[in-house]
């Protein structure tokens, strides 16, 4: 599934093809993709006519934000958008197309047809699922130390749990979570109230830098995810642990292995990253928390 940094750049790929063009009409081939309103055809006329302003995301789903409606659209396992001239052929599996008044079409195109539309009156999307109980925002300002200690720091999930929780942090799946507690040096099965300041502070920085990289690098195509023009991403180049079991750890030098955590496939360095539970640390761990708290506080072709 595609995590922030390819959503976030499937979003800058169709803000250059396809904000400033009007929607002449939509068809849909597929209705259970469109989960707002329920009838389809109802769907189709409520954006015809409408001019797409801006291309916006919140966590791992896109936000058509147009004259009026917002479309809100995640692309799941397999979802891409792809941008066409009027007679091209239309590619198995494509599921919804907006034909533009300029003769240009984007298509929408789902393999294992796990995506999702949903239609909005502008600015009424954050009121309702799917985008209305969803956690801070990674790249934002608003993505403080303050704020990540705050909904983290006495959570008693395992903190690889608690990260991929989109209630409290959005936009971090399997394998920005597993990179990022890498570089942290923290082990996925820590419970999340055991980790100190000085682990949470390290853990803040290093989701913000591994996921401004992914983000430059175009995200990483581990499977079928393709970015901007129908290209791959490239971070995947750059893992330092996902993917790497049995591999010499980058660090260390020691075996990489692999369990599961929270039902997800979890990479991780035992040297790097060692388990460390005691009772009294816990409570050590807690206190300093505590004391903390009370000073403050798919892709794209065109």
């Amino acid at each position: 599934m595609p995590e922030l940094p390819e959503v976030e750049t499937v979003r800058r790929t169709l803000t250059d093809l396809v904000v400033g063009k009007t929607i002449q009409s939509v068809t849909v081939s597929l209705p259970r993709i469109i989960q707002k309103p329920d009838d389809i055809h109802q769907f189709e006329l409520d954006l015809a006519g409408h001019r797409i302003l801006e291309m916006g995301r919140r966590g791992k789903f896109l936000r058509f934000i147009m004259d009026g409606v917002v479309l809100v659209s995640h692309l799941r396992m397999e979802g891409r958008y792809g941008l066409y001239q009027s007679g091209d052929p239309v590619e198995k599996h494509t599921h919804v197309i907006f034909y533009f008044t300029d003769g240009t079409e984007l298509r929408y195109r789902d393999v294992r047809q796990f995506g999702t539309m949903h239609l909005f009156a502008a600015g009424d999307e954050f009121n309702h699922k799917p985008l209305s109980k969803l956690g801070l925002e990674p790249l934002d300002d608003a993505f403080t130390y303050e704020a990540f200690r705050d909904v983290i720091a006495r959570r008693t999930t395992k903190i690889k749990v608690a990260l991929l929780n989109q209630e409290y942090i959005v936009g971090l799946g399997n394998i920005y979570v597993d990179e990022a507690l890498f570089r942290a040096g923290i082990h996925p099965e820590t419970p999340a109230c055991e980790l100190h300041e000085e682990q949470l502070r390290k853990l803040h920085a290093m989701i913000l830098e591994t996921l401004n990289e992914a983000v430059e690098a175009g995200g990483s195509s581990i499977k079928s995810y393709v970015n901007g023009q129908g290209e791959m991403g490239m971070f995947q180049q750059l893992l330092r642990i996902y993917g790497r079991k049995d591999e010499p750890c980058v660090v260390c030098g020691h075996v990489v292995e692999k369990t599961v955590v929270g039902g997800r496939g979890t990479h991780f360095c035992p040297v790097c990253q060692p388990l460390k539970r005691t009772s009294a640390g816990k409570s050590k761990v807690r206190r300093k928390v505590g004391s903390a708290d009370n000073q403050g506080s798919g892709g794209v072709k065109g």
